[in-house]
């Protein structure tokens, strides 16, 4: 059995779908179901009796250790996390709150059950934490891609506790011993993920006519992964991964956001012509730049290859493919998700662009 924590959210919900699709190895979800986390992500297994899911936060130190003595997991996977860069300008607190505090209290909890287990499961236990490019900071244009050596730099509140947090996991090994593996993935697409973050905006917005709102120029660069990809690179680090060892996972996609957003449009000119507003490019929109924007991110993922012998199956053109149907076949999730509290949010972020 494995517990992985965050498995409501985009990936957490699709690394639980792949888990459970693949093998029969039970999970325990624990996800404190925040705005992004959706059981409706999860209704495929609703029933399933190898999935047991558990309203809770990884904060709380006695709900933990009650289900790590109760299910006696054998690795946990850590997705927990506030993610999203511009909720953490307007409201940093809850980043250090879940991200730090969050982390620190889970790793506490876990050194306490690892040290009790036998010699042998103790050995094979595992403790995977799921970071972000963004803890390396910004590249130049001729900058060579981020390694796990790389200097953290993070710039944003939201990198900023993500880099806490990663620098906590290591220091659990170094000074206790306990068997972490930490990840650091590029940006990440496909199904679920929640209509605040570029693609699924842009889809939602052109679909409807509405404006697709474009930081400044739209030149900041990004290494787009698409899910899948993550979560078999995650499957991959915690069977074969080094203990205390760190696996940068990327796409080998480098795309600027308006590469992105006009290839959206142009599928979904092809693929959805009934759209209120044709070409879709007609709706792009360049709105003032996100304070603190980092000019570009990019994963050099030849580690995870070399070592473990992983790489992306997705190019950028078969998953964001894969993604815009996903959203076009999936109308009735997005419409439980966006809420009324959705709409304020983005109201509130792109104004009249949105």
């Amino acid at each position: 059995m494995i517990l992985v924590t965050g498995g409501a959210g985009f990936i957490g919900a699709n690394f639980v779908l792949d888990w459970l699709a693949l093998n029969d190895e039970p999970v325990i979800n624990l996800d404190k179901l925040t705005y992004a986390g959706n059981l409706d992500s999860l209704a495929s297994i609703s029933g399933d009796p190898r999935h047991i899911f558990v309203h809770g936060d990884i904060g709380d130190i006695a709900l933990i250790s009650q289900l790590l003595d109760t299910h006696k997991p054998r690795a946990i996977i850590n997705f927990a996390a506030e993610s999203h860069v511009d909720r953490s300008i307007h409201g940093p607190e809850d980043f250090i709150r879940t991200n730090v505090m969050g982390t620190f209290n889970l790793l506490t909890a876990t050194r306490t059950y690892w040290n009790g287990l036998p010699d042998g499961d103790k050995q094979s236990f595992r403790f995977l934490h799921v970071s972000t490019d963004e803890v390396y900071g910004s590249l130049d244009a001729n900058d060579p891609p981020f390694t796990e050596t790389s200097q953290y730099q993070p710039n944003s509140p939201y990198s900023a506790s993500k880099a806490a947090s990663d620098h906590l996991v290591r220091a659990w090994h170094h000074t206790y011993g306990l068997p972490v593996l930490t990840t650091n993935c590029s940006n990440n697409y496909g199904p679920y993920q929640f209509p605040e973050k570029l693609i699924p905006l842009m889809i939602m917005n052109a679909l409807a006519g509405k404006p697709l709102p474009v930081y400044g120029d739209g030149l900041n660069i990004r290494d787009w992964l698409y899910v899948g990809d993550h979560c078999s690179a995650i499957r991959t680090v915690l069977a074969k991964g080094r203990p205390g060892e760190v696996y940068n996972i990327g796409g080998w996609n480098e795309k600027t956001n308006m590469e992105v957003v006009n290839t959206l449009c142009d599928i979904l000119d092809q693929s959805h012509p009934s759209s209120p507003v044709t070409p879709h490019r007609e709706l792009i929109t360049h709105i003032r730049d996100r304070a603190g924007h980092d000019r570009r991110y990019a994963i050099d993922a030849r580690k995870i290859e070399r070592e473990l012998g992983w790489k992306p199956a997705e190019t950028f053109e078969t998953g964001i493919h894969k993604t815009v149907a996903w959203y076009l076949d999936n109308q009735t999730w997005v419409s439980h998700i966006t809420s009324g509290e959705y709409r304020q949010w983005i109201d509130k972020q792109y104004g009249s662009a949105a």
